[in-house]
């Protein structure tokens, strides 16, 4: 990133700070909650056992020597980093380092019985058969009746506010509090989003990097819907997770139960899960998991060919806390540091759709920072009650 002060990278290693607790609380927390919502074997709770001691009190250990995405992981860092305590490596790659040992050690990557098992499926369908999903999607039969320009703004809302279902982040004790109602967005840059999307004369092509399942991915798959049945873009690319990731995240199976509760639900739901369901059968909406997606690494370190895809979207929008950190660098920037400055690694156009859940912020002006401060000291930045829409043109 020239030309743009560098910032401290974020470790664990601080007690006190958010990464810490993620490290220390958060991920244990998750442990004991997948042990608990699957009829494990005795070797899956001794595989667990070890996992709960080796990430709160061991080292970095290397993958057996037989794992199928060994020569990914140490291409990622995983030689540099074996031996190494999980709290002195950046905070991105151990995250990402957790839910990959957490899915060995239940068996999921085979062979076996539990392979391919998702651990994380029994939250992810509580959550998409919730009464507040049933909520959701009635209210789409009285959004049709409103202007284009409100359908339009409307669902790119609740694509941006869905992002406070992530089940991850409710394992935390703040995001486990009842949230107030949504406050304004911190930065507002979708006027600069439609623009680029209108940019495209209706034959654009939108690449959107999803998130997280659930009450999340819903409206994403929505907003997608909205902009092929309205002609604002010609195709849409959806980029999932090519296996259970970060507790929630979307991957090809959470794409289909979002299609089917859809569908299922009668009234504009289902219409709209109809569209979707009919735009992948023809090539109009299409499913990418790259192996990069699951990558413990940023955007700036993306491989060619992923660098080439998005390059020719009419727009990329990546969803979530996750992807903004992977997306401006996983630093505790100023906050008023220009997002653009810190997006260059992207290879073109990019919005990101964000609540707020960790430390990274960037593009704020300095009385909106000066606000939240005053309001809720540095709170702010991880309780998710505050938004984000940020856009960057395209290349400098």
């Amino acid at each position: 990133m020239p030309d743009t002060p560098s910032a401290p990278l974020l470790l664990g290693n601080q007690p006190g700070s958010f990464p810490h607790s993620v490290l220390a609380e958060r991920h244990p927390a998750i442990i004991k909650q997948v042990r608990e919502a699957f009829p494990y074997e005795p070797a899956q709770h001794r595989a667990l056992d070890d996992l709960l001691a080796n990430c709160t009190e061991g080292e970095i250990e290397p993958l057996p020597a037989d794992a199928h995405d060994r020569r990914h992981w140490e291409s990622w860092g995983l030689r540099e980093y074996t031996g190494r305590s999980w709290f002195d490596v950046p905070w991105l790659w151990s995250e990402s380092w957790f839910y990959r040992r957490l899915l060995q050690a239940v068996g999921y990557f085979g062979p076996g019985p539990w392979q391919g098992i998702d651990p994380f499926r029994p939250f992810k369908l509580a959550e998409l058969d919730s009464a507040e999903t049933d909520e959701e999607l009635a209210a789409l039969d009285d959004l049709g009746a409103r202007p284009a320009a409100e359908q339009a703004q409307a669902l790119l809302h609740g694509s941006l506010w869905g992002n406070r279902a992530d089940l991850g982040f409710r394992l935390s004790a703040e995001g486990a509090r009842a949230a107030d109602a949504a406050p304004g967005l911190v930065a507002d840059g979708s006027d600069r989003l439609w623009s680029l999307l209108d940019g495209g004369g209706g034959g654009g092509t939108l690449y959107l990097v999803a998130d997280n399942a659930g009450r999340e991915l819903v409206p994403d798959l929505l907003l997608i819907a909205h902009l092929l049945r309205s002609g604002r873009i010609g195709q849409a690319v959806l980029h999932v997770k090519p296996y259970p990731y970060y507790v929630s995240d979307a991957t090809t199976a959470d794409v289909v139960d979002a299609l089917r509760r859809l569908t299922g639900a009668g009234g504009a739901a289902a219409a709209y899960g109809r569209h979707l369901w009919s735009a992948l059968g023809d090539g109009r909406l299409t499913l990418r998991a790259h192996p990069f997606s699951s990558a413990p690494l940023p955007y700036a370190e993306m491989p060619g060919d992923l660098r080439a895809e998005f390059a020719e979207a009419t727009l990329t929008i990546v969803k979530g806390d996750l992807n903004y950190r992977r997306l401006v660098g996983d630093r505790l920037w100023d906050p008023t540091t220009p997002f653009a400055d810190v997006a260059t690694c992207f290879p073109g156009p990019v919005a990101a759709l964000r609540t707020l859940k960790s430390d990274v912020i960037t593009g704020l002006d300095a009385a909106t920072e000066a606000a939240l401060v005053a309001a809720e000291d540095q709170r702010w930045r991880t309780s998710g009650t505050h938004a984000l829409i940020q856009v960057r043109d395209g290349a400098p």
